[in-house]
């Protein structure tokens, strides 16, 4: 353990930060399990709508530098892709 001052606040500030970025990955995590779930079921119009959803969410992580821009950027794309090979039904 630090007994250096300024360690010691950097320290509860770093395990603060980590928390709150936990919450917003598993926040990520959960919207884009949703657009593929209904890319799944086959059902383009939610599957489109959810995938905005997912790709805002993507765009506020990588500004407030929970993602690196690059990899909020690859997994928009990747997202975009899916939706766009669902059939329209």
């Amino acid at each position: 353990m630090a007994n250096i001052k300024s360690q010691i606040k950097r320290n509860k500030q770093n395990e603060t930060r980590r928390e709150r970025n936990k919450g917003v990955k598993s926040a990520l995590k959960t919207s884009t399990k949703k657009v593929q779930t209904a890319i799944a079921e086959g059902d383009a119009e939610t599957a489109a709508t959810l995938e905005r959803d997912a790709a805002r969410a993507l765009d506020k992580a990588a500004a407030k530098g929970v993602l690196h821009k690059r990899t909020a950027a690859r997994k928009k794309s990747r997202l975009a892709r899916q939706v766009n090979a669902t059939p329209a039904a």
